[in-house]
């Protein structure tokens, strides 16, 4: 009966480690449709951050953030965090802000989970309608 009580949570922790937003995701061009980048989505001080750990395409390895501002201008975007300081609310997490490297635009931030492999990423000015939405997909 234990060994049943103990497969049991150690497969409930399974589970729920696969329902996080922690972890490697891949992102889409909107333009292309083609595969652009991964990021890695990690937790620091109790809020989530996340940073450009590889760009798919080889001639935009070496390229930098010339339209940003402030402590991102001109900073390579190959390991840009762009995701800064999300907090959950319930089945999504808000309150923070990401990063446009190709625009340099910083908007409010919306990510939430989708199933267990896809993460719904939402970029908007003012109001959450004013927006841009994209699906990354889990790296496995």
């Amino acid at each position: 009966m234990k060994k049943l009580v103990l497969l049991m949570l150690f497969l409930g922790s399974i589970q729920l480690n696969a329902q996080t937003v922690l972890g490697k995701w891949k992102t889409i061009d909107d333009a292309t449709g083609q595969p652009k980048s991964i990021i890695e989505i990690y937790e620091k001080d109790g809020k989530i951050y996340g940073k450009i750990v590889e760009l798919l395409n080889p001639a935009k390895r070496n390229s930098t953030c010339l339209k940003c501002t402030g402590e991102d201008k001109n900073k390579p975007i190959l390991g840009l965090t762009i995701i800064k300081g999300l907090s959950k609310d319930d089945d999504e997490y808000n309150g923070g802000k990401i990063l446009d490297p190709e625009s340099g635009t910083l908007y409010k931030c919306i990510i939430k989970l989708n199933g267990k492999d896809k993460l719904e990423v939402r970029g908007y000015v003012g109001f959450s309608l004013i927006g841009r939405s994209q699906t990354w997909l889990r790296v496995k």
